[in-house]
């Protein structure tokens, strides 16, 4: 059954400043020494993907480099398109997240300008709105040399069918009893996203303690969302607790994948504490 999340246990309201100056440097070193054009970083949900990323990217410019940052959830189908998913397959594709909800086409159209250094438009996702926003607004990047591109179940290998027959949690009990969402998610991990992960030249896993801690590190992102929602006229409204408890239920099945199979797929895995401080470093190879 899925951990529970405690709202009450008072945990820090929102993430670390930082991970450490020598391991940044690290991470870039590496992405250097290896004539990485594509650099990926992966970790659950609130593990500080996207921290780290921004730092790197930050060392990098320092050294003249020129960097992109991107993330697999740019890549997200807009509102509409995943409503028509949810009305033709299944009503929980309209939630964005799992695979299935991605573009992966336009992901892999993108990173291939980047890594061949053409001027390419760098999509993005507002999450408040939860929607893509128009291509006239994307950002144009020119001769790139590094892209540093982070999610939360990059290089995920999809499950068995004996894998996916059993519900792991209520949301897969309640909402999807005959297995359906699970399988297309399953099949779009299988037969769409190679494409995308082939892509990624090399890939660093910052890996939790286990999927108990996400419910929490994903609570104390809503709780960053809810202040940037104050100052944000028209947009959504935050989670609470029962609905962020719910949120994570449907990326468990492929967190639980990824924390099983990433270990050995990465070139190198950073273990972190509860507080998301690094523990143990394995690898790089």
């Amino acid at each position: 059954m899925s951990p529970r999340l405690h709202p009450s246990a008072n945990p820090p309201a929102v993430a670390p400043p930082g991970f450490a100056a020598g391991l940044v440097e690290q991470v870039l070193d590496d992405a250097l020494a290896h004539g990485s054009r594509i650099h990926a970083i992966a970790g659950l949900q609130g593990s500080g993907k996207s921290t780290l990323a921004a730092q790197v990217a930050a060392l990098a410019r320092v050294r003249g480099l020129r960097v992109a940052v991107l993330s697999i959830d740019d890549f997200y189908f807009g509102r509409r398109q995943r409503l028509q998913l949810g009305r033709q397959v299944h009503p929980l594709l309209a939630t964005r997240g799992p695979p299935g909800t991605h573009d992966v086409a336009l992901a892999c159209s993108t990173l291939d300008a980047l890594h061949e250094g053409r001027p390419v438009r760098l999509p993005h996702f507002d999450k408040l709105a939860d929607t893509r926003l128009p291509p006239s607004r994307w950002p144009w990047a020119r001769e790139i040399e590094l892209t540093l591109f982070d999610g939360w179940f990059l290089k995920t290998p999809a499950q068995t069918a004996a894998e996916l027959r059993e519900p792991i949690n209520t949301v897969e009990r309640d909402e999807d009893p005959d297995g359906r969402w699970r399988r297309h998610c399953n099949q779009a991990l299988a037969q769409d996203y190679p494409a995308l992960w082939s892509r990624l030249d090399r890939m660093l896993f910052l890996q939790p303690p286990g999927f108990e801690t996400v419910p929490q590190w994903r609570w104390q992102q809503e709780q960053t969302a809810l202040r940037a929602r104050a100052h944000r006229p028209g947009a959504g409204r935050a989670m609470d607790a029962a609905a962020v408890q719910r949120f994570v239920q449907l990326f468990e099945r492929v967190s639980r994948q990824a924390l099983l199979r990433l270990p050995d797929i990465a070139e190198w895995t950073i273990s972190l504490d509860a507080r998301r401080q690094p523990l143990t470093v394995s690898g790089p190879r």
